[in-house]
């Protein structure tokens, strides 16, 4: 009997190994990661080779399985089918109106070098709506979160992972507007990337305090 979880993954899937790099970062020698294409793996752990390339395979010390409909990574949840790339909202302060500075927030994409994070079971509701944010236009409750930013909401600022503006808030805030992918295996091992991004425009305009929202 296995003395830590065991981890069966399809190692021809070059995303899968992305995924299980950054498992074994954060892991160490906690658990064993093995491709079900190693000799006899199939066998000893009975599963199909047809059930291996649809999922990951986790296996406790005791011997459950986590499978079926419950697989790491399967169509159970809310979206049975993903896009490959994804709308994102990048948040950017400025003294000037010419450098700008990005506000990192801690689940959703941001810094293209920076891993996807584990969230179960916590629900990150900021950067959940970030995400249905992106995808329609502006709604008032992100005006109103770049209001706060702009007045230096200590309780909004606390939602974020980094705050570019330590001292003091920003005069100026706008959002840009990015479409991001995931990295091939050839990007992540060359550049360290996770993610690669294209500008897209603007998703809402510089604007900055009046004279009442300062006083706010």
């Amino acid at each position: 009997m296995e003395r830590k979880p065991t981890l069966i993954f399809d190692g021809d899937c070059s995303f899968c190994r992305v995924w299980i790099k950054g498992w074994k970062e954060r892991t160490g020698n906690q658990v064993t990661y093995i491709p079900f294409q190693q000799s006899g793996i199939l066998e000893k752990y009975q599963i199909s080779e047809s059930d291996a390339k649809k999922a990951i395979h986790l296996i406790s010390p005791s011997g459950e399985r986590l499978q079926s409909s419950f697989h790491l990574c399967s169509s159970y949840g809310l979206f049975a089918v993903m896009t490959t790339s994804r709308p994102e909202i990048v948040i950017e302060g400025s003294e000037d109106g010419i450098e700008w500075k990005e506000y990192e927030f801690h689940y959703k994409p941001g810094n293209p070098n920076s891993s996807p994070r584990f969230v179960a079971p916590h629900q990150p509701r900021l950067d959940w709506q970030m995400w249905f944010a992106a995808m329609q236009l502006p709604p008032n409750w992100v005006l109103n979160f770049m209001i706060r930013l702009l007045q230096g909401s200590p309780e909004v600022i606390k939602l974020l992972k980094h705050n570019p503006f330590p001292i003091h808030p920003p005069r100026l805030i706008r959002a840009a507007y990015y479409k991001y992918q995931i990295a091939t295996l050839e990007e992540h091992r060359d550049q360290k990337l996770w993610w690669r991004r294209e500008k897209l425009g603007l998703y809402f305009p510089p604007c900055q305090l009046t004279d009442q929202e300062e006083a706010a």
